[in-house]
């Protein structure tokens, strides 16, 4: 297999890399997912594997009672020895009769589920009919064999949009923000853009299955994640036009973020600066109490999650940190046409993974802090690199002003670590 490193056509400073992997699946969305809708439940049908991954990352004791769960394969599954949509069916029906509380239910796709071409579409359509109204049942693939593990919530996400209710065609713009948020930050925004003037605005995902968001031709929609492309794909198929933006990271990322929207809506930039620039003054100092730990440092991210060229806009011009290499798993031009218009020129890029390629790179910079999935962090810290695990910045609450300050502790805390350690 060639894995050479190739220049793409963002310029001769994109690499694109194909070659071995290092991520977690896209199972591992659960693990917020179904803190957000609260009265879905996730089931995965997989293996042992599937089950102990989930378990391990959500961290949830054996007597709480989670909103998701693994209908595990036996080697009777794998084999056809036994009819996977009976056995599937049984477990719905008992898991129902047991949680009243479950209105939506996802049927989760594995590795296991798809290697035995189990239809779970079908599936999924077979048992609505038989629980609708009291339960919705979708399905969306979480398989490992995707690129990385944020794809999980897009493929959730992309499934709730066919069923999401018809806007009437004469009712005013709406806008619709996308992607899944802390509900402390979904609170601050929701405040934000009423203080605007924008009041008529709702969040994909919902917090409720009976609170899914009416969409149409009066929708605008503004992503909250950098690696939504299927949902985003989605809702332009049911008439809805995105708001082209950076993304709401720190005070410059929330600004423009916001910035966007009220002008679509016809916000007057006055009113705007009014409404942002305590909150924008808050967030700066809130980002200073960092700035002297990481100004100059630099910095390797590797491609993980998909939020790594926002979060290098962020180091870069709020911290003043030396971004030696950006990787990502995919580079949307047009998703991040705006975030990559605000990084420092000349900045190294790489799309894909080839893991040995790019840690022989990062070793050759011996760059003063590395983002990457859990896989490398180990390895590196003990050749004495300091590393920030990039599955923090999905699970931490990181969007908006009020946490521009937390998003900077997360990088000057590893420093910080390192430097006790070798001291």
């Amino acid at each position: 297999m060639n894995t050479r490193a190739q220049p793409c056509s963002f310029g001769d400073n994109v690499l694109r890399e194909r070659g071995q992997r290092e991520v977690f699946c896209g199972l591992t969305g659960i693990v917020w997912l179904h803190r957000k809708i609260q009265d879905a439940f996730f089931l995965v049908v997989g293996s042992r594997t599937c089950a102990h991954l989930i378990q391990s990352a959500a961290g949830v004791m054996i007597f709480a009672e989670p909103r998701f769960a693994t209908a595990i394969m036996e080697e009777r599954d794998l084999a056809g020895l036994v009819d996977a949509n009976d056995e599937l069916d049984r477990i719905v029906a008992q898991l129902l009769a047991r949680r009243p509380d479950i209105k939506l239910l996802f049927l989760v796709g594995s590795c296991p589920s798809e290697v035995i071409k189990l239809d779970l579409s079908r599936a999924a359509l077979r048992l609505s009919q038989r629980f609708m109204p009291a339960v919705r049942v979708l399905n969306y693939s979480g398989s490992g064999i995707e690129t990385t593990f944020t794809q999980g919530e897009d493929a959730c996400l992309a499934s709730l949009v066919p069923v999401l209710p018809e806007a009437n065609s004469k009712s005013p713009p709406s806008l619709l923000v996308v992607g899944a948020l802390a509900d402390v930050v979904e609170d601050q925004f929701r405040r934000l853009f009423v203080e605007l003037g924008i009041p008529s605005v709702s969040f994909l995902p919902p917090r409720r299955s009976s609170e899914l968001p009416a969409v149409g031709p009066n929708t605008f929609y503004l992503l909250a994640q950098p690696f939504l492309r299927e949902t985003a794909q989605a809702l332009e198929e049911r008439g809805c036009r995105r708001i082209a933006a950076p993304f709401p990271l720190g005070s410059e990322g929330t600004t423009a973020w916001l910035r966007a929207a009220a002008a679509q809506f016809g916000v007057r930039a006055r009113h705007l600066d009014a409404v942002t620039a305590p909150l924008c003054a808050r967030a700066d100092r809130a980002v200073g109490r960092y700035r002297s730990q990481l100004a100059g440092k630099r910095i390797f991210l590797f491609p993980d999650s998909q939020i790594e060229i926002p979060v290098a806009r962020f180091l870069a011009r709020e911290l003043g940190m030396d971004i030696v290499e950006i990787g990502t798993p995919y580079l949307h031009r047009d998703h991040l046409a705006d975030e990559l218009a605000l990084l420092p020129a000349g900045v190294r890029l790489s799309e894909g993974q080839d893991v040995d390629r790019q840690l022989d790179r990062c070793r050759e910079a011996a760059p003063d802090l590395v983002v990457c999935g859990l896989g490398l962090a180990n390895p590196l810290e003990a050749e004495g690199i300091a590393t920030k695990w990039s599955i923090e910045l999905i699970f931490t609450p990181i969007q908006g002003y009020e946490q521009a300050g937390d998003l900077a502790e997360l990088f000057a805390r590893s420093l910080i670590r390192r430097a006790r350690l070798v001291a």
